[in-house]
């Protein structure tokens, strides 16, 4: 498979277009990796994907971050947000430390909800 690569700038792209493409390439890795999302959750995403796709947009830059604050994020939330980020030719690494946070408590309410 190709991977996807989202120019925002070179080719222009829609905020709105683009928002609801990597919403809808996330839900299916989600679902790969048996992920389920509350509908707080799905709205926290979408509104930190939009504002990740407008920075991608404008180049505007993120303050800058601690990483070690991250440091209790799993590995699997990591990839795919780093999966994620890789998505645009633009975005910076912290982008992944921040959208990881989201994963992770899908995945900590998941597991609560199974106990």
């Amino acid at each position: 498979m190709t991977q996807i690569k989202f120019r925002m700038i070179e080719d222009d792209l829609t905020l709105e277009e683009v928002t609801e493409n990597t919403i809808n390439i996330i839900n299916t890795w989600l679902a790969e990796h048996q992920i389920v999302q509350n509908e707080v959750q799905k709205l926290m995403l979408y509104s930190h994907i939009k504002s990740m796709v407008q920075r991608a947009k404008t180049l505007e830059q993120l303050p800058e971050l601690d990483l070690t604050l991250f440091d209790q994020l799993s590995e699997e939330s990591l990839a795919l947000a780093q999966k994620t980020v890789n998505l645009f030719d633009n975005l910076p690494i912290e982008e992944a430390y921040l959208l990881a946070i989201h994963y992770d408590v899908a995945k900590a309410n998941e597991s609560k909800n199974k106990n």
